[in-house]
Order: C-alpha cells, then structure tokens, then sequence
C-alpha cells in the first residue's frame, strides 16, 4: 500500500485532499465547468469523485493530490492519476478552480505529477482524456509535450487521448 506523496513546487503543495478541500471541489463538479469532465454532478456524484481520488492510493498507489497555494495554502484544484475500470489506462488529469486559471498553476502541477509518477511510479506513459471542445486542457497536453494518439483506448467514444512519455 502506498500513501500518498507531498510534492513541493516553486509556487504549489500538491498534497492528500483532505475534507477542507471538499466544498470548493463540491463547486466546481457541480458546476457547468465540469461539463468537459462528465458533469456537471450531482452533489453525491461530485462526492463519489472526490472519495475515487482518495481511495486509488490505497488499491493502486496513484491518485488525486488537491493543488493549494503555498502562498496562502488556499485549495485551488486537484492534480491525478487516474486508475481502475472506468480508466482504459492510467491517466494524468487537472482540475482548476475558476479563480486559479490562467495563471500557469495546472500547468506546474501537471509537470510535477507527471515526473512523480515516471520517477517513483516509473510509469513509461500516461495518458490524458480530453473533450474535443476543452481547449484549455488541450492546449494544456500540447504544453506538457503530449502528442494526440489515435490508436489508443477512449474513456469517452469522442474524447481525444493525448499521450505522454516517460
């Protein structure tokens, strides 16, 4: 069983979500900006979520770090890999509270999760699955050096599955 790790950068704690961090991501699976994720959920949906996160680092040793400020330790979203029957492959996926947008924070939370996951996990890939109309998080893959793979698996018949190497 592996815990989850604490990982530091420049600007961001990524770390274990805890019951704080749950109304804020309450907010936005509720919201129409998870409408690129599946949602928007009902609130015991979202709940659902928020707990699949915790619980893979027990069954899989990957999981959901809630993305907080190192500046004011405020939540402002939440960094994965996700794993587990509902995932064709383990993904590297984000989630941003509106206000933390377009301030580079997902894409320095994307990188540390993703070299966490290559070094500690020593993963050979990842793979992120994007709505074709999200372009934030398209150009977000894209950023990160993923490249569209064609052949791979979908979670979603119409998602586009952006693939990352090792």
């Amino acid at each position: 069983m592996k815990t989850a790790p604490i990982i530091k950068t420049d600007r961001l704690l990524l770390r274990e979500p805890i019951i704080d961090d749950w109304p804020s991501f309450a907010e936005l699976m509720t919201s129409e900006r998870a409408k690129y994720m599946g949602g928007p959920f009902s609130l015991g949906s979202a709940w659902g979520v928020f707990c699949h996160g915790v619980a893979l680092w027990q069954l899989f040793g990957v999981g959901n770090l809630s993305i907080v400020s190192r500046e004011n330790n405020q939540c402002l979203g939440q960094i994965e890999i996700n794993q587990g029957p509902r995932f064709p492959e383990q993904e590297l996926g984000w989630q941003l509270n509106a206000a933390a947008e377009g301030k580079g924070y997902a894409f320095e939370a994307a990188v540390a999760m993703r070299d966490w996951a290559f070094q500690e996990c020593r993963l050979k890939t990842l793979v992120s699955y994007i709505d074709p109309d999200n372009s934030r998080s398209i150009r977000l893959a894209e950023r990160l050096g993923a490249t569209i793979d064609e052949n791979a698996c979908k979670q979603d018949p119409d998602d586009l599955v952006y693939r990352h190497l090792g």
